[in-house]
């Protein structure tokens, strides 16, 4: 009976303490995981650069969002899409992934549930990725990105173009086989080149924009053995993807390695354009990540891709404007308006102001043969990214309360036909077309006001 009763005194304590141990545990606990094996880590962290080498935030991320939780909407022709949540939550990201979940995802453009991806995921380019780097990304994803509860948002595609089979036969037609585009470095005479040739055409995605499309939809052209790869892509948000080959006027013909390498790292150089839009998100979220070795091996593989065959624009440096312009000589009503609304950030030299204002004799987007990108920037301005090497965040206002369509024609048109430059005159329906397309401006003042005595 003695023992009997320890007994019951025992477990009476035992309950007790389990008692007082639940009313007094914590309601929210965060799940600490253990630090991975030396191994382990190290693969997470390559995964953290591919991923970076990849741009996966810009896209995967909405605004004011948490990382890679989804939600970005994006334009396309269809409709508008919305990024998915990549993070490992179990219930709405990809959590529940397997490895080969994630590259048939990844390489092959199928979701885990059998469904085939839009192409706005650049699967097409990101089918030459290796295994060794699938691996780390996956490892990175699952492992190094903290798991977000978000639901994925609907995209907004109109039926019938919302069905999804329809996808599948895109696939099968038009994206490539990753086991028939394994990357071989060895059709590279240099490893530097091999390398960059790796991360433009693979992680980089760079044809996504920068390559033109056919009606269907598809990129013309993978990889350097056409033409018309890089050459210049379709118009994103108003920006056009400029041509990325040899080309000495609107290409980067005239572009050292140097200036290609600075412009990826601070979105800015010293002797050429400086960038915005679209771009400089490029530059915030991913290129200025990437280490010097890699940088030099994308810019050396971007100087290998020769220029066009019909080249429409055209560059020779000329001293004829800026000596009418320093003289008082404004012969033409676009060069009165570069005067007035211009030449102090860019000079009536048109040479700007090294990593501050940009150039604009020989400037490449100034030279495009489409000048969209000039009309838009004189209409809404930009803003130059800040990044870790330059964080100043300088900006271009924007003109369209102040400009009519007609003077932003002449402007521009001044601009592209003098100081050398040589390029398609701007014509008012151009710019209208865009005007109507941009949010209307609000300014402090009006026209009205300015004409104000």
């Amino acid at each position: 009976m003695k023992k009997f009763l320890l007994s019951l005194v025992a477990l009476g304590v035992v309950v007790l303490a389990v008692l007082l141990t639940v009313a007094f545990w914590p309601t929210h606990t965060r799940v600490v995981q253990a630090a991975p094996e030396p191994a382990q880590a190290a693969l997470i962290e390559q995964g953290r650069y591919l991923a970076d080498a990849g741009d996966c935030t810009a896209c995967h991320t909405g605004k004011g969002g948490q990382p890679f939780a989804g939600g970005l909407p994006i334009a396309s022709p269809i409709g508008t899409l919305y990024s998915s949540n990549i993070t490992p939550d179990k219930t709405t990201g990809i959590g529940g992934y397997s490895l080969d979940d994630f590259d048939r995802a990844l390489r092959h453009g199928i979701a885990a549930n059998g469904s085939s991806l839009y192409p706005a995921m650049p699967y097409p380019a990101y089918a030459s990725i290796s295994d060794d780097d699938l691996r780390a990304l996956y490892a990175y994803f699952m492992h190094g990105v903290e798991p977000v509860q978000a639901q994925n948002r609907a995209n907004d595609v109109p039926w019938p173009l919302s069905m999804r089979w329809p996808l599948a036969l895109w696939r099968k037609t038009f994206a490539p086989d990753p086991e028939a585009v394994v990357f071989k470095p060895q059709r590279y005479a240099d490893a530097s080149v091999a390398r960059g040739a790796y991360l433009v055409q693979g992680l980089g995605h760079c044809g996504s924009c920068h390559t033109p499309r056919a009606l269907t939809l598809q990129e013309k052209a993978l990889d350097e053995s056409s033409p018309v790869y890089l050459s210049g892509g379709p118009v994103i948000d108003g920006w056009l993807a400029v041509n990325l080959r040899g080309d000495p006027a609107d290409g980067l013909g005239s572009w050292s390695r140097d200036d290609i390498v600075a412009t990826l790292r601070s979105a800015r150089s010293e002797t050429h354009a400086v960038l915005g839009g679209a771009m400089g998100d490029v530059v915030v979220h991913s290129t200025q990540h990437l280490n010097d070795g890699d940088l030099q091996a994308v810019a050396a593989y971007l100087k290998t891709l020769p220029a066009g065959e019909h080249p429409v624009s055209s560059f020779k440096a000329d001293p004829a404007t800026a000596k009418a312009l320093a003289a008082g000589q404004e012969g033409s009503r676009g060069a009165e308006l570069y005067v007035d609304n211009c030449a102090a950030c860019h000079r009536t030299d048109g040479q700007g102001y090294a990593r501050v204002f940009p150039k604009i004799a020989g400037n490449s987007s100034v030279l495009s043969p489409d000048p969209v990108s000039m009309i838009r920037l004189v209409l809404a301005g930009s803003k130059l990214p800040a990044t870790a090497t330059a964080p100043s965040e300088l900006g271009m206002p924007g003109f369209a309360w102040r400009l009519s369509d007609d003077e932003v024609a002449q402007l521009l048109t001044f601009i592209r036909s003098s100081w050398g430059n040589q390029a398609p005159a701007v014509s008012v329906a151009q710019v209208k077309q865009l005007r109507d397309t941009l949010p209307k401006p609000s300014p402090a003042v009006s026209r009205t006001d300015l004409a104000k005595p």
